[in-house]
């Protein structure tokens, strides 16, 4: 979710602030193992606190109203009527099994500000989800509340599922003077997928194909007032025109789609160049012409663990490897802290901007299946804190209270709470982050048990919770799939704190404890077996000697 004026620019700007940043991959039922339709979405912010938003369903008398927010500030916006009757939405599905992500791509800067708007984009978000049945209904209502109420926030792509279908949605604003966004959305083919990360990602589309593709009837015509397009319709590029590529886009948010796919298609070698920020353009037109599809069709159709692991990545086996620079430290550690950009004797450098990264709030994967009924057949599946390390616990769509651990208010960023899972989760990885190539083991073997329980016991869950369903109603289906995601998240949160304690002990300044048998060793008399006291490899004391010459030189010692 970032705002853009030129990406470089702007990270150097608001890196100390905001610094929003998002990934979207986009599975359809054809490209899925069971037939289910997914979508992932990471919200990363330096100011966004991991929690798991619930609305219960409501009806609403006549003349009922709503305030709006913006989701990023808490900033009060505007007020617009409220429907008759809203859906009960967990996280970001609804209990329809509609699904919605976004990543902010920020475009053109003269369209980022619109007086008197009132949508931003994460009330088009929650809002919708609240209104909205299917997908292209979805697209509907938030294309029509930006309309009618004007659009507040800058360049948007939204990832937005149902079970049977998964389309990417398009839009930016028009600026001062203007109210309302401009638009395109297109519907992902069965059996591929798609993703999108902060930069704008429909080029040409079909301009006569209702069934897979809608836009807004000024998207060609606004561009062609501002001066910013005069080819055939045909030729538009909506990417090209509203969000032209440079090397931040390329290299800051394109280069995580890129490696979201190479996980899982051959070939995405072809793009290394562009990824890195390498970007080709047609002479006349302007437009990049070295960019990566729309969406692939996968090796292999993909598990929901395959697309968890789509999430979990540091640019591992390729050029921009994170883990193998010398930033990364003695023990390999695949985060750099923030900003994105640096300057050494007036040179601007850039660090990498992988998918998983250590700012995230929350984030999920949603699984929308259309052969059961809609309480049981939408789970998100939820994590905090860095895609990496985190775990995916199932909160099923029909869920009627969010687990302690996941709470709105169970602490935020100033305050610490010992059954917030955001914190917990918080505090191994950063206690990792100090000896990350043996410490992740842990984390990752970890993370696999609980993830590997969860996925296993949902057949049975779904069983039972469809025999509940269909003998003794709705109700009951809900109550018991709001218990068992509730034990299920509270437990994972326990184990967790345990295996910070456990870390803690092992590697406690700098040692590390010896283990038998899966205890701690002592020695004959009780007491703690003398910890291994590992060094750091030869390439960073080559490094350190390279960088201060003889100042730590061994007088008399070896090799004088």
């Amino acid at each position: 979710m970032i705002r853009r004026i030129s990406l470089i620019a702007l990270f150097v700007v608001v890196g100390a602030a905001y610094s929003w940043a998002c990934t979207n991959f986009l599975v359809t039922k054809g490209a899925s193992v069971d037939g289910s339709t997914m979508i992932t979405y990471a919200a990363d912010s330096h100011t966004l606190y991991g929690e798991l938003y619930y609305q219960p369903a409501a009806d609403h008398p006549e003349g009922t109203t709503r305030d709006i927010y913006e989701w990023d500030t808490g900033k009060f916006l505007g007020i617009i009527p409220e429907v008759p009757h809203t859906y009960s939405v967990i996280g970001n599905m609804n209990e329809h099994q509609l699904a919605i992500g976004e990543t902010t791509f920020g475009g053109r800067s003269e369209l980022s500000s619109q007086s008197g708007a009132i949508m931003d984009y994460g009330s088009l978000i929650y809002v919708t989800l609240q209104r909205a049945k299917t997908a292209r209904e979805a697209i509907k209502v938030m294309t029509d509340l930006a309309d009618t109420y004007g659009y507040y926030s800058s360049g948007e792509s939204f990832s937005i599922a149902d079970p049977e279908e998964v389309w990417i949605l398009e839009m930016i604003g028009k600026g001062e003077g203007e109210k309302g966004a401009v638009w395109v959305a297109v519907r992902v083919p069965d059996g591929y997928i798609s993703g999108h990360a902060n930069q704008a990602r429909i080029t040409t589309f079909p301009l006569n194909d209702t069934q897979n593709c809608m836009y807004s009837k000024d998207v060609i015509s606004f561009a062609r007032e501002k001066g910013w397009f005069d080819g055939k319709n045909k030729e538009f590029s909506f990417s090209d025109v509203y969000a032209p590529v440079d090397f931040g886009a390329a290299r800051f948010c394109e280069a995580r789609v890129w490696a979201g796919f190479n996980k899982v298609a051959e070939g995405m070698d072809q793009y290394t160049n562009y990824a890195k920020g390498l970007i080709e353009q047609d002479p006349n037109t302007k437009f990049a012409t070295n960019r990566m599809p729309l969406w692939i069709k996968p090796d292999k159709k993909l598990s929901v663990k395959d697309v968890m692991e789509m999430m979990r990545d540091h640019y591992e086996g390729t050029e921009l490897d994170m883990s193998k620079d010398l930033g990364a430290g003695p023990h390999g550690l695949p985060y750099r802290w923030r900003g994105l950009t640096w300057e050494v004797d007036s040179v601007e450098y850039c660090n990498e901007r992988a998918i998983s990264t250590q700012q995230t709030g929350f984030s999920f994967v949603s699984q929308s299946r259309s052969w059961l009924p809609d309480a049981i057949g939408g789970i998100l599946w939820f994590g905090v804190d860095d895609t990496y390390s985190t775990c995916y616990a199932p909160m099923y769509c029909g869920i009627t209270e969010v687990p302690e651990c996941f709470k709105v208010g169970n602490g935020d960023l100033l305050n610490y709470s010992e059954t917030s899972a955001f914190w917990i989760f918080n505090t191994v990885t950063n206690f990792a982050y100090l000896r990350y190539d043996a410490m992740i083991e842990h984390v990752r073997k970890r993370q696999a048990e609980i993830e590997g329980k969860f996925i296993a016991s949902t057949p049975a869950i779904d069983q039972a919770a469809n025999y509940l369903f269909e003998n003794e109603g709705e109700a009951k289906a809900r109550q018991f799939l709001t218990e068992y995601a509730s034990n299920e998240a509270n437990n994972m949160t326990a184990d967790w704190k345990e295996l910070f304690q456990y870390l803690l002990i092992k590697y406690i300044d700098g040692n590390v404890k010896k283990e038998k048998d899966g205890q701690f060793e002592r020695n004959e008399y009780g007491m703690p077996a003398s910890p291994d006291q590992p060094g750091y490899p030869d390439w960073w004391y080559e490094a350190i000697i390279k960088s201060t010459g003889d100042h730590f030189k061994v007088i008399g010692g070896a090799g004088h």
